[in-house]
């Protein structure tokens, strides 16, 4: 079987919200996700998406995605996709970097492979050890009231775990902290993500305040150095995400002790091929991880889904359905939340069916 021909779409997502905020007065309100789909010569077709959120939070962009496409895409025409260690060298030989390129394209690979053997994604990563997990609420940034009624109202839905976007003035960022740790409930967990977004002596202002609390802190700050400066003045859990990139940065992180839990985005790590490969490593490490993506909707959702559920149970964190944020669904049956709890697709390959007609005429096509 090899690949014969690479098609790419745009599509547009509005935020049911309206709007999500976070550090550094950074903002969105709509998104360009894009849809790759991988043509096999014996007519099995792979999906995969990937969706930046915004052109400023990591190295990625929407209008970067079918250039690089196209420059990638050649190299791996005629290729068997189920061979995805080949794939991953070849695209890694043709453009250095830009892992968020590749990413939609080793997904895909991925859907294929699960097609041609008759088995899931989640199966093929490693085992399905969990057949549903428990969500996280990202809360956007506003003043204090806001983001605690926020919590409520996501509460009252059944999520019970919830990421306050903050990385901005510290004696607000203390208040909305503050005022949401007011409408929790036992049982409940909460992370302060800063996004990058304090320099260290305003950090560690916060911790300080927060000492105490019931409260994880997410990357404080832009570098690891930075972040070790924030972690030696609090007892506070930690999240890394941000700076963590590959399985240099991770190894470097866990022996300086800098974190508790890392954030493994898989489209920042290059696809479901290394972002499992790390995965393994954190389980061999002994570090929880938050799954997840910059941004997407069912497809993206449907492969997070597929990560986590072959992931063990004691190292998993959290992790979020992005397609419940967004006003497109590409697939009627991708994953939904359900009492603040996804489910893990059982179908073979990504489990889900692309609704061709939704995606439009492609960008770019490779053949």
């Amino acid at each position: 079987m090899k690949i014969k021909k690479i098609d790419v779409f745009q599509v547009d997502y509005r935020l049911l919200d309206k709007e999500y905020a976070w550090s550094r007065g950074q903002s969105v309100s709509s998104f360009v996700s894009t849809v790759v789909r991988l043509s096999t010569d014996e007519g099995l077709e792979g999906y995969a998406e990937v969706c930046p959120l915004g052109s400023a939070y990591m190295d990625a962009y929407a209008k970067g995605v079918p250039a690089g496409v196209a420059e990638i895409g050649k190299h791996i025409l005629g290729q068997d996709p189920c061979q995805l260690n080949v794939i991953n060298h070849l695209m890694d030989l043709a453009l250095l970097g830009h892992n968020y390129v590749k990413s939609p394209m080793d997904i895909a690979c991925w859907d294929i492979f699960g097609q041609v053997t008759g088995t899931s994604v989640c199966t093929l990563l490693g085992g399905r050890a969990m057949d549903k997990f428990p969500l996280y609420r990202a809360i956007s940034q506003g003043t204090p009231e806001k983001m605690a009624d926020d919590v409520a109202k996501y509460r009252s839905e059944g999520y019970r775990r919830f990421q306050l976007k903050v990385g901005s003035v510290p004696d607000e960022d203390i208040k909305r902290t503050e005022a949401v740790l007011k409408v929790l409930r036992p049982g409940d967990i909460l992370v302060a993500d800063a996004n990058t977004g304090w320099i260290p002596h305003n950090a560690i202002r916060v911790v300080n305040a927060l000492e105490g609390d019931d409260v994880y802190i997410e990357q404080p700050c832009k570098t690891l150095e930075e972040c070790l400066i924030v972690r030696a003045h609090t007892p506070q859990p930690m999240v890394l995400d941000e700076v963590i990139r590959d399985v240099q940065s991770l190894l470097r992180a866990n022996e300086l002790g800098a974190m508790d839990v890392v954030n493994l985005k898989i489209s920042r790590l290059g696809g479901l091929t290394k972002a499992k490969q790390m995965r393994d490593l954190c389980q061999s490490l002994g570090i929880a991880m938050t799954i997840e993506d910059s941004w997407g909707g069912d497809i993206t959702t449907a492969a997070i889904a597929h990560l986590v559920g072959s992931t063990g149970m004691e190292f998993y964190f959290t992790s979020t359905d992005f397609n419940s944020y967004n006003d497109v669904h590409l697939a009627e049956d991708a994953p939904t939340r359900k009492e603040g709890w996804l489910e893990v697709p059982a179908g073979p390959g990504l489990g889900i069916h692309v609704k061709k007609e939704l995606l439009g005429l492609p960008v770019i096509t490779i053949e």
